[in-house]
């Protein structure tokens, strides 16, 4: 389905793509009424405006999808506000989360420059792209053009084919380490998907995915609503670590007492030894510091995983019915 009229790495105008692919003359993402093709234009100085930068995630950071390492390109949704899937300021997003639904395919370009003696930007053509099959978006805050934090829509989307991957498209590593507290619904679970009107089958699907993360996002749910109805703030930490390109995004954490809680959707042995790994983790950027680091499981685990826990002193809340055991900690 790749077009040979255009190749990864050429250089052209959104005049020329619009002869080729259809689409609009403006937008950053345009999905086109002609052809099956969604057109993403990326910007570097249009997002770093609105706080954010698209572009590659180093190697080391994060390579996934379907059994096979690919390169990850992150690009983030369309909004000023809260990004969203619905209504009409949700329309490129929903396109860009429907491509496999409705058949079509997505094309990354990059702003490279303009033509010489005008101001028409020249678009480099990284190549043709599908969302991740494992973690189609995440969600993250950021500020927009007036400064105010709101929550935006971040695409991963790994190459269908030849792409062009030039240094300068790669996500700068972070210069220092960043740690900001955002609400505790900037999750993927808390996103409105629109259904598709198709049946076929596709990736477009945000996590959780399995059975045991659906679970785990329903008792995160679940446990923040009894926090907020214990009148506690609650909120999460979103992590930008030195010298990496990814970020990190906590589960939640109780404000009024200083308690940040790892969920798992199972109480199995890995999902605990998990969860006491990634507490270690977080726990060494939570401002505060020195929170009470607490496993929050569906179920009561087994014995020894309670000795474990009770060994690295973190403490232990699991479900029971409409309570939580081991609340408070």
């Amino acid at each position: 389905m790749t077009d040979m009229s255009i190749k990864p790495g050429q250089i052209t105008t959104r005049a020329e793509m619009k002869e080729i692919f259809g689409g609009g003359p403006q937008g950053g993402i345009v999905p086109s009424a002609t052809t099956l093709n969604v057109l993403i234009y990326s910007d570097p100085e249009a997002g770093e405006q609105s706080g954010y930068k698209d572009g590659w995630l180093a190697d080391e950071d994060e390579l996934v999808g379907k059994g096979e390492r690919r390169p990850i390109f992150e690009y983030t949704g369309h909004g000023e506000g809260d990004q969203t899937f619905e209504g009409r300021g949700g329309n490129g997003n929903r396109a860009i989360l429907h491509h496999v639904d409705d058949g079509r395919l997505l094309r990354v370009f990059k702003a490279a420059g303009t033509v010489p003696g005008s101001g028409t930007k020249r678009q480099r053509y990284i190549g043709e792209f599908e969302l991740d099959d494992e973690q189609p978006y995440v969600m993250r805050q950021a500020p927009n053009k007036e400064g105010v934090f709101r929550r935006v829509i971040v695409f991963r989307m790994c190459p269908n084919g030849p792409f062009c991957r030039e240094k300068q498209d790669e996500i700068p590593p972070a210069e220092k380490t960043e740690v900001i507290t955002v609400p505790a619904d900037v999750t993927t679970s808390a996103m409105v998907e629109p259904e598709t009107s198709k049946k076929a089958s596709g990736s477009r699907s945000a996590i959780p995915q399995t059975t045991a993360e659906r679970r785990e996002a329903k008792l995160a749910d679940s446990f923040q609503m009894f926090l907020e109805a214990e009148k506690h703030q609650v909120k999460r930490f979103q992590i930008k670590v030195k010298g990496l390109t990814s970020t990190l995004l906590t589960d939640l954490y109780d404000a009024t007492t200083h308690v940040l809680y790892e969920a798992k959707g199972t109480s199995s042995r890995d999902a605990v030894r998990m969860a006491i790994g990634q507490l270690m983790d977080y726990c060494r950027y939570v401002t505060p510091v020195d929170p009470t680091l607490a496993v929050l499981l569906p179920v009561k685990p087994h014995d020894d995983l309670q000795d474990l826990l009770k060994l690295v002193n973190i403490a232990l809340v699991y479900q029971d019915g409409d309570d939580f055991v081991g609340y408070p900690v």
